[in-house]
């Protein structure tokens, strides 16, 4: 192209909002991400140079052949674009701005009575941390909090979405520090209480956690059922099309997976 080639993170910047780009940073799916740079302009030249890799690399990666899992390649897209560390489940990036003053560090006290302020500090905390640094202190607010008011009889049906947030979360931790099996119960139980709280969108979103999980300790057939739940709960509760696209992926990765290229593509 020529020198009016726009700044690649001038273009991420101003996609930082679009849920095309949430989601396949959610997925890690990267080859999404180099697509929609490229269609805004930026030469594959350019992307390649910026993250380190041949071109024939990327290309493999726009056009599905295979898929990014280095973690260095993660944060050296995350760095050379601009994304937030925990778009793509890495630690706050040098380059972006300290955390709010207010969330408070790992070990000290998280503020009582106020589920979301909870729970917005252990999302920010863990961003700072990484690692699954929070799973402790998740657990024990799970167990010291939030357990007793679960059997409260003036309690509500969201005490059980925010147990059930909590319990997904305590569950990303346990993977991220290779506790598969760990992490494998808590999004089992935390799928019973979603579905309790009546929360069909967090269901959902949970059986795609699920099923990712699956995928990744080599069970597809087990992750193209989790999907495939998360689809049915998702059709029963308000339309939500990111977490539709996001279990119609997770199915297509599944399938393809399982060696089931027809009803991936279906997909």
């Amino acid at each position: 192209m020529s020198g009016a080639e726009r700044e690649p993170r001038e273009i991420v910047t101003g996609l930082l909002a679009d849920q095309r780009l949430l989601a396949a940073c959610a997925e890690r799916d990267m080859g999404t991400l180099f697509r929609l740079l490229n269609h805004r302009g930026v030469s594959t030249r350019r992307i390649a140079a910026a993250v380190d890799i041949t071109q024939g690399r990327l290309y493999d990666y726009m056009n599905g052949r295979s898929r990014v899992e280095k973690l260095a390649i993660f944060e050296q897209i995350a760095d050379a674009f601009h994304i937030p560390g925990h778009l793509l489940g890495l630690a706050r990036r040098p380059w972006e701005p300290s955390a709010p003053a207010q969330t408070p560090a790992i070990g000290e006290p998280l503020p009582d009575g106020d589920d979301m302020a909870a729970m917005d500090a252990f999302r920010n905390a863990d961003r700072q941390a990484g690692g699954g640094r929070l799973y402790n202190a998740v657990v024990r607010h799970l167990r010291d909090n939030i357990g007793p008011r679960l059997v409260d009889a003036d309690g509500t049906p969201q005490v059980f979405a925010v147990a059930a947030v909590l319990t997904e979360m305590a569950g990303w931790m346990a993977h991220d520090s290779g506790q598969d099996t760990l992490a494998g119960r808590h999004f089992t139980r935390a799928l019973a209480l979603a579905r309790t709280s009546g929360d069909t969108p967090l269901a959902a979103g949970i059986a795609a956690s699920t099923s990712h999980l699956a995928l990744q300790t080599g069970n597809p057939t087990a992750a193209v059922h989790w999907a495939r739940t998360g689809l049915d709960l998702a059709e029963g509760g308000p339309a939500v099309p990111t977490l539709t696209a996001r279990l119609h992926t997770m199915s297509a990765r599944a399938l393809a997976a399982a060696g089931q290229p027809a009803p991936a593509l279906r997909a």
